[in-house]
């Protein structure tokens, strides 16, 4: 019996391990997936259990070799920023794979920005918010200034989707996507790192920079097969739109945060986006891609939480509400927001939550209008002034008839199509390294493409 060519994903999220083998039409013909119980630091902050991370890599792929039921032309790997995996000279782990939760000293950041400050101006250059350890340039200087003895032991710092390419290369590099996904380290108007990365002398521990689509083809266990280099997860969830959509567009990617990315925006960050909470990652080529954030994800769980309280009906009931538009217009006649927000800080927000609504439904309608019209003004700032076509929504939100309703109601002159992204990020690294070309109809055969039509306004007395 022929062995079924395959290319392998392995998707490292936060919370799940997955697994992928995809056919050479991109169709999932295997999954599977592990939660890791997570450990701690030296100061005994939660982190990822990165020894266990590496022997289930290796375990699960020797795994499906040794089975010889599909034949693995390819392996890559998309995972999540903001994570370093430091290196000695014998290619040992130096250090524990640091949280991008774990707080950071506050001096140590009023010391780097009083060096490398302006903040604003810094921002733009790097397209990197003052986000602590979030940032993982501002890892390496932490570690540096508080941690000398430590620092002085590493001679590769590789970005994590770049180690777990490692772990089957034992080739240190570094790759576009990852260094630019809010780093604070490159600098997008001369499209290399930073002075001050230059200035503290963080240049030596960063192997080589190779093109995202870069393969190496190497012998594994016997097997000649292509090993990519690794890609950030976001802009793996994005490499599939920008490979089939001729037109621009801005996809809004849901979930406990709601991303709109676009990537034709093009030049450096203005004051403005930095003000709207804009942030810069980064395409396969290089080139910036604007991302304006909203917590939308972690607020909307919080409300219909205490909504369902309120009216005292199911947790779940907010699945099941269908679009009203005699709600919307009711809503509309006389609009003031009824919910304070409490992770999404905006001018009108109440300072109390008043619902003066007699059913769970118009109420629920109220909550998402105000989480719309918030939604629609981080599409706008990612829009800028670059003329968009479409709007694609993927994540949890995009199922939400009422969000997409109201939502295509706000973009009436765009089209605004939703998808089922589920394979996100690990499609997307399979795609990478592959020479396949994608035509329009990829995103509706794989990803389950709909267009949604915006609701006919009713004139009144009509």
């Amino acid at each position: 019996m022929q062995q079924q060519r395959v290319t392998a994903v392995f998707d490292i999220g936060r919370t799940n391990k997955k697994f992928f083998l995809f056919d050479e039409d991109y169709r999932e013909v295997h999954r599977e997936y592990v939660c890791f119980p997570e450990t701690v630091d030296e100061d005994g902050y939660p982190t990822e259990d990165l020894p266990a991370i590496q022997l289930w890599l290796r375990e699960v792929f020797d795994r499906i070799l040794e089975a010889k039921v599909f034949d693995v032309t390819a392996i890559n790997f998309s995972s999540y920023g903001a994570s370093f995996v430091h290196l000695d000279g014998d290619g040992e782990v130096v250090t524990p794979l640091y949280n991008y939760t774990k707080p950071m000293d506050q001096s140590v950041i009023d010391q780097f920005y009083e060096r490398y400050g302006p903040e604003e101006a810094f921002t733009a250059r790097t397209g990197s918010s003052n986000d602590g350890m979030l940032n993982s340039g501002m890892q390496l200087y932490w570690l540096k200034h508080r941690r000398p003895e430590v620092f002085s032991r590493i001679k590769y710092s590789l970005h994590l989707p770049q180690f777990l390419s490692y772990v089957f290369t034992g080739i240190p590099i570094s790759e576009y996507t990852s260094i630019g996904c809010h780093t604070a380290l490159w600098d997008y108007g001369k499209q290399d790192y930073h002075d001050w990365v230059y200035a503290e002398n963080l240049h030596r521990v960063f192997p080589p920079i190779v093109s995202t689509e870069t393969s190496i083809n190497m012998n594994y266990n016997g097997r000649r097969m292509k090993i990519g280099v690794g890609i950030h997860d976001s802009s793996a969830a994005l490499l599939p739109y920008i490979r089939s959509e001729r037109n621009p567009f801005v996809l809004i990617s849901t979930g406990t945060w709601s991303i709109s990315l676009n990537p034709f925006a093009g030049g450096l960050l203005s004051a403005t986006d930095l003000h709207q909470n804009c942030i810069n990652y980064m395409r396969i080529d290089g080139k910036p891609v604007k991302a304006a954030r909203l917590f939308l994800g972690e607020e909307y769980k919080r409300q219909v939480t205490r909504l369902a309280e309120y009216f005292g009906v199911d947790p779940a009931r907010h699945r099941t509400v269908p679009f009203d538009y005699g709600m919307y217009q009711a809503i509309s006649r006389d609009f003031t927001p009824w919910f304070h927000l409490e992770k999404i800080d905006y001018p009108d927000n109440p300072p109390v939550t008043t619902i003066p609504a007699a059913t769970y439904a118009y109420a629920y309608h109220h909550l998402v209008m105000e989480l719309v019209e918030l939604q629609a003004q981080s599409v706008r700032t990612a829009m800028g002034r670059h003329p968009v076509k479409t709007l694609f929504i993927d994540g949890g939100f995009s199922d939400n008839e009422v969000f997409i309703q109201l939502l295509s109601h706000r973009f009436r002159e765009l089209e605004l199509h939703t998808t089922d992204a589920s394979l996100g990020s690990a499609l997307g690294a399979a795609i990478c390294i592959s020479d396949q070309d994608l035509n329009s109809k990829f995103l509706k055969k794989n990803y389950g493409l709909k267009k949604h039509q915006p609701f006919i306004i009713k004139q009144a007395g009509a």
